[in-house]
């Protein structure tokens, strides 16, 4: 069951396939906003209505607004932060998603502990609308789009007409798949291993947090300097050998957590440092290709959790 829901979850990356191009046909700051106003749709539903088929619909919704918001945000710096510096900035956006997972998730536990289930959806309906008013103000109006500016469809045609763009897919879908193998299992391996109680889990969820953060700031640090495609042939290729050290090094908690360390830290620095190659593939297409790459990464964690309880 858990591996059929995870499924679920991930399928629904593949509807931002179809909404975000909306970056590209009618710009980046209506993509963005379009996604935050989703987003905090979702939970302002579920505010007004608690119930467990709301509940579902709001988090269907989220997933949705977000996938509409990433692409666009991604073609919105690829619009206007040269190559050769891109991957230290996208890097930077990307440190959002650790330290929402460090921090984030102990304060909603401690929010829902106080005050009940619904506790934190109030907190992130008002974090939402803040959001859509300080990209409302700060970034500039979308320019007027031209006459002759292709069509969605005309864009997947270019898209998936492109070798460049299609291996860059595959890359993407295949890296997170493995990915959520791993996701699917380790707790599991852990508790059946070691004998873990929830709590030491979730201290190894926040290791897995705290890796993540590191693969975030080393692509930072390393990838626009090193070279994009060079930094991702070395992260996958470590990401392998990780992947590999796991029965070996797994034998001991503490050799389990090392392994499980050096996996989400290269698979993060492949994952990040593939942001900014793919933001260059197809200029004209931006938004298009990363709502792709998304999609791509939401069907291979669907795959990955399917095939990952079987294994």
């Amino acid at each position: 069951m858990l591996s059929v829901a995870l499924t679920t979850r991930s399928l629904v990356g593949l509807t931002g396939l179809f909404l975000a191009p909306i970056a590209d046909s009618r710009g980046r700051k209506t993509g963005m906003l379009t996604g935050l106003m989703i987003f905090t749709a979702g939970l302002v539903l579920l505010i007004l209505r608690p119930s467990y088929p709301v509940f579902v619909l709001t988090l269907t919704l989220i997933l949705i607004g977000n996938y509409i918001f990433y692409p666009a945000t991604q073609a919105f710096i690829g619009d206007r932060v040269p190559y050769e510096r891109r991957g230290r900035v996208l890097a930077i956006t990307e440190l959002g998603w650790s330290v929402s997972f460090i921090l984030g998730v102990p304060l909603m536990g401690i929010l829902i502990d106080r005050f009940g289930w619904i506790a934190p959806f109030p907190v992130l309906a008002i974090a939402g609308g803040l959001a859509f008013i300080t990209l409302s103000w700060l970034i500039p109006k979308d320019p007027k789009p031209a006459s002759d500016r292709p069509s969605a469809w005309s864009n997947y045609r270019i898209v998936f007409s492109s070798p460049a763009a299609i291996l860059g897919l595959s890359l993407s879908m295949l890296i997170s798949a493995a990915n959520e193998v791993i996701n699917v299992i380790f707790g599991v391996w852990m508790e059946d291993s070691f004998a873990l109680r929830i709590a030491a889990l979730g201290a190894a969820a926040a290791l897995i947090g705290l890796a993540e953060l590191g693969g975030e700031a080393m692509t930072a640090a390393v990838t626009d300097r090193f070279g994009k495609p060079r930094a991702i042939a070395v992260g996958a290729g470590l990401n392998c050998l990780a992947a590999l050290a796991l029965p070996l090094l797994g034998r001991s908690l503490p050799g389990a957590a090392v392994s499980l360390f050096l996996f989400y830290f290269t698979f993060e620095f492949t994952l990040v440092s593939s942001i900014p190659l793919m933001t260059e593939i197809l200029p004209n297409a931006r938004a298009t290709l990363m709502a792709s790459n998304v999609a791509s990464h939401s069907l291979g964690r669907a795959l990955g959790a399917l095939i990952a309880t079987t294994l």
